[in-house]
């Protein structure tokens, strides 16, 4: 099991659990975080856009070049941004910790 740390924008924190193969979008909204996900995972929105923790970034997968195009529209994009549509849960992650940004742009509404 990974533990999740979702730290909100007024930095209240929410931990969950979860398992290998579950993807990081779909525990957000399980548990009520407003990642919105417009695009339902087809990265074609950045509205599930969050900030990883410096300290995990580095443990999960390399983003694909079509997720960094994604994230250059995405508002407030760190170095350390992913789309949680893109994070799937593995055995070498227990711990994630993620930020969910203040703002979201949807690209789709345009």
């Amino acid at each position: 099991m990974t533990r999740i740390r979702f730290i909100s924008n007024d930095d209240s924190v929410m931990e969950v659990q979860g398992a290998p193969g579950d993807r990081l979008l779909d525990l957000a909204q399980a548990y009520g975080q407003p990642l919105e996900g417009t695009c339902e995972g087809q990265m074609a929105c950045s509205t599930c856009h969050v900030i990883v923790a410096p300290e995990d970034f580095a443990r999960l997968p390399k983003a694909s070049e079509d997720e960094e195009d994604m994230l250059d529209l995405a508002a407030g994009a760190t170095r350390t941004s992913r789309l949680a549509c893109q994070i799937w849960l593995d055995t070498a992650i227990d711990v994630l910790t993620v930020r969910i940004p203040g703002e979201a742009r949807n690209m789709q509404g345009r």
